[in-house]
């Protein structure tokens, strides 16, 4: 196998040491007289050394033989036949094949010793990129895996959320809509309760599914604010308005300086983060509590903190509440809520961050850039 790898092959080495061995004695000739016989003996062995690199032991033998015949025939008197005239001539002959076969021998294994060196150094390269080719391909494999096990997660809790958040309102909503169209006789005011009820609920729907769209939005990257002017002192009282019903229980307190300047932001997309705050604020504020919603100016960008007077956040959740589906204790929604919140407010390159309420609760602060004419 390593005869494959010589620069020339067995034919080539061999055909090559001819070649050399014929111009060398064709350049020693002329001055045959004056040289001696271990001069052209030594020119004689360069061919074979040659040979053995070139082509391996086999050329080496050859080329030997030939120089060996080379040498008798035309630098050993008599010359130009294979005859011998003293004894010295017939040792020296002797001699010079030995010394040009062990030589040629031993060129060829140091050769061979060295291809089979670079043989096993190219092979252990090779199991080398195989084996990083494999550790790649595995972590490719399992990076898909905790991706594949990461959809799954996120689609049971969909799931779960789904079931939980819309079975509700919809129970409520069929249980009114059942009792109006069998007849039950209501006075006036139980009527409009019912049906401020079943609108409660039908409004409660209408904000699951949109963020619902919003996180599949979210989830397929193709959520892009479309920015205008926005006047935040607008928006969050129109907000508070809207949702007087989901608020009822808390005391609302908005505090906007009339000199706040507009945001830079997408109206609606910041009317749905302002909208998951607020209800969150008002699932969590005991019956009686203060909610707070304020904004003021901070160094080219404009905060808005929505705050509570409830439970608060526990510090080991701060981290991690704005991930999908992630509830805290006791918590009743469809933990999508804030995660929609901090991915409109980074689309803007704001910040959202949650921290203590004083003297209780939790605080949501979120931030949006100011707009520039």
């Amino acid at each position: 196998m390593l005869s494959r790898h010589r620069p020339l092959g067995r034919a080539g080495g061999a055909l090559l040491g001819i070649a050399l061995v014929a111009a060398i004695a064709a350049a020693l000739i002329p001055v045959r007289d004056n040289t001696s016989t271990a001069t052209d003996a030594l020119a004689l062995v360069v061919p074979v050394v040659v040979a053995a690199w070139a082509g391996g032991r086999i050329s080496a033998l050859l080329t030997a033989a030939i120089a060996a015949t080379t040498l008798e025939v035309m630098f050993l008197p008599p010359f130009n036949t294979f005859k011998l005239d003293f004894f010295e001539d017939a040792v020296a002959l002797g001699v010079f094949t030995i010394v040009a076969l062990a030589v040629g021998t031993l060129v060829a294994l140091e050769a061979e010793r060295g291809q089979l060196a670079e043989q096993r150094a190219a092979e252990i390269q090779s199991l080398y990129e195989e084996r990083r080719s494999m550790e790649e391909e595995q972590q490719r494999l399992a990076a898909e895996k905790r991706a594949l096990e990461l959809v799954g997660d996120y689609r049971s809790a969909l799931l779960r959320s789904v079931s939980h958040d819309l079975r509700t309102p919809l129970s409520t909503i069929r249980a009114v809509t059942s009792d109006l169209r069998d007849g039950t006789v209501y006075d006036a005011d139980t009527r409009d309760e019912l049906l401020d009820l079943v609108g409660d609920e039908a409004d409660r729907l209408d904000r699951l599914v949109t963020n619902l769209l919003s996180l599949s939005r979210i989830e397929a990257g193709s959520l892009a604010p479309e920015r205008q002017a926005v006047p935040l002192d607008e928006l969050l009282t129109d907000r508070v308005r809207k949702l007087n019903r989901v608020l009822r229980e808390a005391r609302v307190q908005v505090d906007v300086p009339f000199t706040l300047p507009l945001a830079d932001a997408d109206y609606t997309l910041i009317d749905q983060v302002l909208t998951n705050l607020l209800e969150n604020a008002a699932r969590h504020s005991p019956s009686g509590g203060t909610i707070r919603v304020r904004a003021r100016e901070r160094d080219g960008w404009i905060e808005v903190a929505v705050s509570d007077q409830g439970p608060g956040i526990d510090p080991a959740d701060r981290s991690r509440i704005f991930e999908p589906f992630t509830k805290g204790v006791g918590s009743s929604s469809s933990g999508v809520g804030l995660a929609i919140c901090r991915a409109i407010v980074e689309a803007h390159g704001g910040s959202i961050e949650v921290q203590p309420a004083n003297p209780g609760g939790a605080e949501f602060v979120f931030t949006l850039p100011v707009h520039r004419a």
